[in-house]
């Protein structure tokens, strides 16, 4: 993952260097060798989705993450989990809402506006948008498998290690709820289990998680 960051930074310094300022999918394809985008699920009324619409995705390779505001399992996430669907739980209780509307939205807003170390943000907002900074900021939006459509790809759960250069904490996508800097941030990506074809949808299974 830290390759990944670092590559797509380096990928996109290097091309302005050259003259060409690449959008994120660009910086994506030239690093990673693929890019994902969401579109309409292939399965019926399972709205939104997550394809491969340019490249392959080779087996074992991160392919993007879940955003979100992190919650531990004492922290209040009532009125947040109302009607939402994007709450992903961890092994081990700790919640990610990757809702990106209503309260959830407000919420992580806030808490990437108040945390920072020194010049840097310590977290990427811009996945609340149609346009994140982040092109792997997109995992809340993959569907479960099905018994027509299998799991390609899996969740891997991790926490950012304290040596994670502070200036690559801006493209991570989640945030603590709880304003406490020295408590890991809890991270989950989603890792492919084979080669990935470009037109291809994207499926996890909600019940498989890798730590």
């Amino acid at each position: 993952m830290l390759t990944n960051f670092r590559s797509i930074k380096e990928t996109k310094k290097e091309t302005k260097g050259r003259g060409m300022d690449l959008n994120p999918h660009e910086a994506m394809f030239e690093t990673l060798g693929f890019i994902i985008n969401r579109a309409t699920s292939s399965l019926s009324f399972a709205g939104r989705g997550v394809f491969v619409t340019t490249g392959k995705v080779p087996k074992g390779a991160v392919v993007c993450m879940y955003p979100g505001t992190i919650y531990q399992q004492y922290e209040p996430i009532f009125f947040q989990s109302i009607c939402n669907s994007f709450i992903f739980r961890c092994i081990d209780g700790v919640l990610i809402d990757g809702n990106d509307n209503g309260i959830s939205k407000v919420i992580y807003r806030s808490c990437n506006g108040r945390d920072r170390l020194g010049p840097y943000k310590t977290s990427d907002a811009t996945w609340l948008s149609e346009s994140p900074a982040n092109p792997l900021a997109v995992g809340q939006y993959i569907n479960n498998c099905s018994n027509e459509k299998a799991a390609n790809v899996c969740y891997q759960e991790f926490d950012v290690p304290a040596t994670f250069p502070v200036e690559l904490r801006q493209y991570i996508p989640n945030v603590n709820y709880g304003h406490i800097m020295e408590r890991p941030l809890r991270c989950v990506v989603l890792v492919a289990l084979r080669e990935i074809e470009k037109g291809e949808e994207l499926f996890s299974n909600y019940y498989t998680i890798v730590r």
